[in-house]
């Protein structure tokens, strides 16, 4: 495990200001990886540099860059001005706006907003590897077997009920679509004209429903918000594709659990994540004990 460059290193790297002065400030927000404002001649750039040990967490910067660069051809994410191969580190275009919060996406007009802008996403040329959430539960258990992470108790007993989750979806299989798959708040910018789609290390070709899913539970969606999230993307709310963008979300919390397991051994960032985790799967778990689970797991299947 090595640490990554400084932001130093990276700056005298980068073609796009050499032979200019360059002043350099941090951005706040990120979870993995560490962003830095550049600005040079009046231009503003991002740095982004990717976080320490990440590859426990599944992110293969290869795959990131390629999606990355389709997702902009959308024009609803930033574009690549230049990359550094020998550290991993894009110089993205910098976008004026506001970053968002839960708690602003929390009406049904951004709702509305969010549903474009993963259309304009979805829509984007095929993604370089897919996104399985359950595939990937099965990694980070792996990682965490390995390298003795702690996850919250009781993890493994609700194995049966994933499974279950997994044999509702393949009972009537979706196409797939270029996703980001982990769009929490932050990863939205808003510029007054669209909301743009930040940050693309877990991207790939994905059931859409785990997008809204993922989304609406990170944001913290209500059953109402999900049902005005599910009818302005797919121009219909019914009871099939709500149960499949619930049981995703339940998923995506149940995937994100172990991430965040990782994360409180690994980072380097001052950050609660073992809080994060326990958050998450308590949050999964309260849906795994409720009467919802089941109706939703028929639901799914159509039946």
């Amino acid at each position: 495990m090595t640490d990554g460059p400084s932001i130093d290193q990276v700056v005298e790297r980068v073609s796009l200001w050499r032979g200019r002065e360059a002043s350099v400030s941090t951005l706040s927000g990120g979870l993995t990886n560490v962003n830095y404002l550049v600005e040079s001649d009046g231009a503003k750039y991002v740095v982004r540099i990717p976080g320490r040990s990440t590859e426990l967490l599944a992110v293969d910067r290869a795959n990131e860059r390629h999606n990355a660069e389709a997702a902009a051809t959308t024009g609803v994410a930033p574009r690549i001005l230049e990359y550094l191969p020998e550290f991993s580190v894009m110089v993205l275009e910098f976008i004026d706006g506001e970053t968002m919060s839960s708690e602003k996406l929390r009406s049904s007009e951004m709702a509305a907003r969010i549903a474009a802008s993963m259309r304009r996403l979805h829509t984007a040329p095929r993604f370089l590897q897919d996104f399985d959430m359950f595939r990937l539960v099965e990694y980070y258990l792996q990682v965490c077997d390995r390298h003795q992470v702690r996850i919250p108790e009781g993890f493994h007993d609700r194995a049966a009920q994933v499974t279950q989750i997994e044999r509702a979806f393949a009972a009537h299989p979706v196409p797939t679509v270029p996703c980001h798959n982990d769009l929490l708040a932050e990863n939205y910018i808003d510029d007054g004209r669209q909301l743009w789609i930040l940050d693309f290390e877990y991207s790939g070709n994905n059931d859409p429903c785990f997008e809204l899913g993922d989304t609406a539970q990170e944001c913290g969606f209500d059953q109402d918000l999900r049902a005005a999230l599910c009818q302005a993307y797919f121009g219909e709310a019914t009871p099939a594709l709500l149960a499949r963008m619930n049981l995703q979300a339940v998923m995506a919390d149940v995937g994100w659990t172990l991430w965040a397991a990782i994360q409180a051994q690994i980072s380097t960032i001052d950050y609660d994540f073992w809080g994060w985790a326990v958050e998450r799967w308590d949050r999964a778990l309260a849906v795994f004990e409720s009467e919802d689970f089941a109706r939703w797991t028929r639901e799914a299947t159509g039946g």
